[in-house]
């Protein structure tokens, strides 16, 4: 008896104990104990021999399971567009008025999301009409919380950018005191910087950031998604993980006509 790759797949896929399954339901027929012992034989004896036959399989079962979570987010996040696109004091680079807008949910010591600086820098530069907002998404230790909460401190005195950018650049174990010194170094009022980091508004807005990636279901970053500024699209594009220039490129153009 000879099974061929494809039905092996579909039995290792599928979670079945027994190959005989596939073909009771094919030949209305129930097999006896030999016969469901000798398919089982051939089953194990092929899995051996073809081992990469598992991997396929698992491999398509969780790029079905990852198509699946990402499709979920996409619907969540159009009923919190709002929430994405809108939300006040959020940072913001580009076009503030741009028609379409790329939200970025980030950790300062993901290394992945220091990679996507140049990307998104590009992507700016490159359209006029592209506005990214920054979602302080601290996941990595009470350091990235307090890396973020500077940042959203900074922004109280209208220098975001520049405490985003130095924090992104610093090549160094982040630490309380090189976060003041990189402060400091951005023009910062060092001072104001510490009692703002400590204000009702940025621990609300990390909170409220914390409380949507909940709702979206996030696991990690750089978490993007992207859609029309105005929320006038029935459909927002998430992007789970790093993604080049071009990549990013290519989900703004979908928004753009």
């Amino acid at each position: 008896m000879k099974l061929n790759r494809t039905l092996i797949a579909v039995v290792v896929a599928s979670g079945l104990t027994y190959g005989a399954t596939v073909f009771a339901k094919d030949e209305s027929a129930a097999l006896s104990a030999p016969q469901k012992t000798q398919i089982e034989g051939v089953v194990h004896d092929y899995l051996m021999k073809n081992p990469e036959v598992i991997a396929d399989a698992v491999k398509g079962l969780q790029e079905k399971q990852f198509d699946q979570m990402r499709k979920k987010t996409q619907d969540v996040a159009v009923k919190n567009s709002a929430a994405l696109f809108s939300t006040p004091n959020d940072p913001m680079a580009g076009n503030p008025k741009g028609k379409v807008t790329v939200v970025e949910f980030f950790d300062y010591q993901c290394p992945h999301c220091v990679d996507m600086v140049p990307a998104l820098d590009g992507l700016v530069k490159a359209n006029p009409e592209v506005r990214v907002v920054f979602k302080e998404f601290p996941i990595r230790g009470p350091m990235s919380v307090t890396a973020s909460k500077a940042a959203l401190a900074a922004n109280m005195q209208n220098k975001y950018m520049p405490m985003h950018e130095a924090l992104m650049k610093n090549a160094a174990t982040l630490t309380e005191e090189g976060i003041y010194k990189l402060a400091k170094e951005a023009g910062l009022d060092v001072e104001k910087l510490k009692a703002d980091m400590k204000s009702d508004t940025v621990e609300k807005q990390v909170k409220a950031n914390y409380k949507l990636a909940q709702d979206l279901s996030l696991m990690g970053t750089p978490a993007l998604f992207v859609g029309k500024t105005d929320g006038t699209s029935t459909a927002i594009e998430f992007i789970p993980g790093q993604v080049d220039q071009a990549g990013l490129q290519t989900s703004v153009a979908k928004f753009t006509s």
